[in-house]
């Protein structure tokens, strides 16, 4: 009876070593990639499609280059339900007859900034907190036009591990539990180890006082990458 009693006890006992261990080593080779795309609509900076023009744009191209095109332009909102291909090959041609236009020589004024785009705030950099917990990519927090704020990742990439947290630390280079814990905010799970993101910044949150922006793991309290925050 002690026997079987002895075996049923390192039977749980494997499979929970076996649990706990999944749970530590698995997110070490698994990936997990998120793509979001900016919070203000057309402010990422990344090129805008055909599709996606204004009408005023649409009539002022086709009154410089209308008549070297062999289709008339369609208004904006039929562009939206165009086909890919069909988009392609006309981007192709505009594109052809734009190459074809004179040059238009221009010397205006550098504008004020606009108070309906985002504005940068604090940017930065991530680095490898050792050889093993990595991270690379930029993280920038944005002031957006209705005065809120957002850190995004852009080109990031971390090495994986259970419980990952987005961290906010007055530390201008945090390498330890102390140093973060001294003056901290917790902006949630990390999305994802690879890709694009965003993460709310609330509005009591005096950014001033935050000097990095730290990928770290909670449970064990390890530190996986940090992005030293600068104007």
């Amino acid at each position: 009876m002690k026997s079987i009693i002895l075996a049923v006890v390192g039977l749980i006992a494997v499979v929970v070593i076996g649990v706990v261990g999944w749970y530590l080593a698995s997110p070490l080779f698994i990936d997990d990639v998120v793509d979001e795309d900016f919070p203000v609509a057309g402010a990422s900076g990344e090129a805008v499609g055909l599709a996606q023009v204004s009408q005023a744009s649409l009539d002022q191209m086709d009154k410089e280059i209308g008549d070297q095109l062999s289709f008339t332009l369609p208004k904006a909102e039929q562009l939206a339900e165009m086909p890919a291909d069909e988009l392609e090959k006309m981007e192709a041609e505009i594109q052809a007859a734009s190459a074809e236009m004179p040059d238009k020589m221009m010397d205006d004024p550098m504008p004020e900034a606009a108070s309906d785009e985002p504005v940068v705030v604090l940017q930065g950099q991530f680095q490898d907190a050792d050889s093993f917990h990595q991270g690379s990519g930029s993280a920038t927090v944005y002031q957006l036009p209705d005065g809120s704020h957002v850190l995004r990742f852009e080109d990031f990439m971390a090495t994986n591990g259970p419980d990952l947290h987005v961290i906010l630390t007055s530390h201008p280079a945090p390498a330890t539990h102390a140093d973060i814990m001294d003056n901290y905010i917790d902006l949630g799970s990390l999305k994802g180890n690879i890709g694009n993101q965003n993460y709310e910044i609330p509005a009591d949150v005096d950014i001033s006082q935050y000097q990095s922006v730290v990928i770290y793991c909670m449970p064990f309290h390890v530190v996986f990458s940090t992005a030293a925050l600068g104007s």
